[in-house]
């Protein structure tokens, strides 16, 4: 898969610096930039034409809701996620009306922002794919509720999705020896609270077995190993 380019609109330089460290754990996305301001953020999608922004409501020179008409009209595919403080509801009717794809509001907790790129993430790989579009496909990318999957017998818990559980898997398979939460996180450029969530679901459903083990200076380790 084409990796997604990702912009960031923040009027915080510090956060988003932190936004732009979250995203670099991920290995399908590159960040291409970040703007301060409204004006910066337009230039910014003209200059990279970036498949993902996260924009923040509060810039010093508009609203992020505001731009988001000029967005649409200028950029009509770009993915949007609202990541901010603002509660009113009129912004988010807003948001909803020029199809942004989540709406954060601070303070994001790290495992929820999580959940939402590794989302949008599965969805771009989704639609990424070449071919006719079929109904497991449509489904999919709108996500039908748990209670319909069931129904199929195809539903995995919350936090847990298809695309990243086959990465985990296809990592841990070819190693007999084992391997750490840790380990596992590097292999597939996420953090190591997601790789252990998988984890423990793979072990929950007997996909693999677990086994505690001291290193040389007697720190106890968690090892997964394939079955």
């Amino acid at each position: 898969m084409k990796l997604i380019k990702a912009a960031i609109a923040e009027d915080d330089f510090r956060i988003a610096g932190i936004h732009e460290k979250f995203l670099q754990k991920f290995s399908e996305i590159r960040v291409v930039g970040k703007a301060l301001t409204g004006e910066n953020t337009l230039q910014l999608l003209q200059d990279t034409n970036p498949d993902l922004l996260l924009l923040d409501v509060y810039l010093p020179d508009m609203l992020g809701s505001e731009l988001l008409p000029l967005i649409r009209e200028r950029f009509p595919g770009i993915s949007i996620i609202m990541i901010t403080a603002a509660t009113d509801k009129d912004i988010l009717e807003k948001a909803l009306a020029y199809g942004v794809n989540s709406y954060l509001i601070k303070p994001v907790t790290q495992e929820r922002f999580e959940e939402v790129i590794q989302s949008f993430i599965k969805k771009h790989a989704l639609l990424s794919v070449s071919g006719p579009v079929n109904q497991d496909l449509v489904d999919q990318i709108f996500e039908k509720s748990r209670q319909e999957q069931n129904k199929k017998g195809t539903a995995y818990p919350k936090g847990i999705d298809e695309i990243t559980l086959k990465k985990v898997k296809a990592v841990l398979e070819p190693k007999p020896s084992g391997m750490s939460a840790e380990e596992v996180a590097n292999a597939i450029g996420a953090s190591r609270i997601t790789a252990r969530r998988y984890l423990e679901y793979m072990s929950s459903v007997n996909e693999l077995r677990t086994e505690v083990v001291y290193g040389i200076v007697g720190r106890p380790e968690k090892k997964y190993y394939p079955v």
